[in-house]
């Protein structure tokens, strides 16, 4: 019994830092947000949820300067104040932001939250596992090498989970009569409003897909409904 005993304790240490994590993280959303009210994106996420036999669909504006679309734990959806200052700005249309409303909604649709909980509890049992038997072949680099195979691991889950949110994505925008369009170019000027680095990292190391790789997936997808129209 004594051997489980170090799993045991990075399980239940996983969880006590995941169970704060999850506290910090809805407590900061909900000192820091507000509803949306954009008549325009309410306009569209009513459609969303005319799609989904849905009363509405609630949305909640977080206040920071960042570009960026959350699901949070509690299941609440929310977009950034920086991307309603880059619509604002002539920089994003409406239906570029409903794609991403539609993105964070299957997040929240297909249990992703959920599953990442998981993960991330497992993820500290395998590198107690992983630096305890690495350690023994390779003295003061085992745990180092575990964190890399765990980190790798993580974020291939990330890539497969922000694929199946596309998906889902671009089924619901085309039953709400959005279509696939806005979500494609939004992801065409991602970059350029996120600023984000790391575009010539290997994939594997990366936790969200490359966009190159989401488009034509997405693209991929709409021509085949179209087909079968």
């Amino acid at each position: 019994m004594l051997k489980f005993l170090p799993i045991i304790l990075a399980l239940g240490y996983g969880l006590l830092m995941l169970y704060f994590s999850v506290w910090r993280t809805k407590k900061m959303l909900a000192e820091q947000s507000q509803p949306l009210r954009d008549p325009a994106l309410l306009a569209l996420a009513q459609k969303m949820a005319v799609a989904l036999e849905l009363p509405q669909i609630k949305v909640n504006v977080y206040q920071i300067a960042a570009v960026n679309g959350l699901a949070a734990p509690d299941g609440q959806i929310y977009l950034t104040q920086g991307f309603l200052d880059r619509k604002a700005a002539g920089s994003v249309s409406d239906a570029e932001l409903a794609s991403v409303i539609a993105h964070e909604l299957g997040h929240v649709a297909l249990g992703h939250t959920r599953r990442r909980m998981i993960d991330f509890t497992g993820q500290n049992a395998v590198v107690v596992m992983l630096s305890a038997v690495l350690s023994r072949f390779l003295p003061g680099i085992g745990v180092l090498i575990a964190n890399m195979i765990s980190g790798v691991l993580m974020a291939h889950l990330s890539r497969r989970d922000e694929f199946e949110a596309d998906a889902y994505a671009a089924a619901l925008l085309v039953k709400a009569g959005i279509g696939t369009g806005p979500q494609v170019s939004l992801f065409r000027k991602l970059s350029a409003l996120t600023g984000a680095a790391g575009a010539g990292a290997p994939a594997w190391l990366l936790s969200h897909p490359k966009t190159d790789d989401r488009i034509a997936a997405i693209e991929a997808m709409a021509a085949r409904w179209e087909s079968a129209v």
